[in-house]
């Protein structure tokens, strides 16, 4: 069984140490097409920056992290 990234993210970070992590590029690859503003509302501690962090490696076109 994988680690859970706790305390972690970046999503490069957990894609190196090979942790777990909720895969939402389908869902980002839809907000992304559309190209309009989002505010993107959620808890503390909900996962916003992982979220951007993974935003960030898509529009980098760092593929082998999504490998």
């Amino acid at each position: 069984m994988k680690d859970l990234p706790i305390g972690m993210a970046d999503f490069e970070e957990i894609r190196l140490v090979g942790g777990v992590y909720a895969d939402k590029t389908e869902f980002l690859r839809n907000l992304l097409k559309f190209k309009l503003p989002y505010f993107l509302s959620r808890p503390r501690r909900f996962g916003k920056t992982l979220l951007i962090s993974t935003l960030e490696a898509i529009l980098r076109g760092r593929r082998e992290l999504f490998q």
